[in-house]
């Protein structure tokens, strides 16, 4: 009896074979916990069938608006940001408003999405690939960006203070 047996291989691409696109986000009014989160999957390449974990298989991702981002309930005010100098005693918090009303507002989006990337030479390689700008201008028009529109993807995705003002009234 002779039985054939099915063998699967796990298809492993080489950096030569990877094939980058360029996105482009426009986070204005979107959550940032799930905008990172997506961002973070596209940058390591997870979102295509041939995602190899030691390759850099992520696309190129532009975000514009990165300083209107939102945040739910009161995480905004309460939610607390520490870093350290390094000398004895210098801890410093801060809120993510803060940072939003200050000089790099986009800096909430790179850290959300940092803390979602592996750490390691690979995710700093992955993170190069993220260019995050606090307004509607970025001088990546040559490259010729798809749109990636994240708040039709799911309703929770964008928080739209008109229409929860408008509910309010209603009520």
């Amino acid at each position: 009896m002779s039985t054939k047996i099915l063998t699967r291989q796990t298809a492993s691409i080489k950096p030569a074979e990877v094939e980058k696109k360029w996105l482009i986000i426009d986070a204005e009014g979107l959550v940032v916990g799930r905008l990172a989160s997506l961002i973070a999957n596209r940058l390591r390449g997870k979102h295509k069938a041939s995602f190899t974990p030691h390759v850099d298989c992520g696309d190129n991702i532009i975000v514009i608006n990165a300083g209107k981002v939102r945040f739910t309930g009161k995480k905004a005010t309460d939610k607390r940001y520490y870093r350290h100098t390094g000398h004895p005693g210098g801890i410093k918090e801060t809120s993510p408003a803060k940072i939003l009303e200050g000089r790099f507002p986009e800096r909430v989006l790179i850290k959300a999405v940092e803390r979602m990337v592996p750490r390691g030479p690979l995710g700093r390689q992955q993170m190069r690939n993220l260019r995050v700008f606090g307004g509607t201008d970025h001088p990546h028009t040559a490259q010729n960006p798809e749109v990636l529109d994240i708040g039709a993807m799911n309703p929770k995705n964008l928080i739209n203070r008109v229409s929860t003002v408008a509910k309010k009234a209603a009520e």
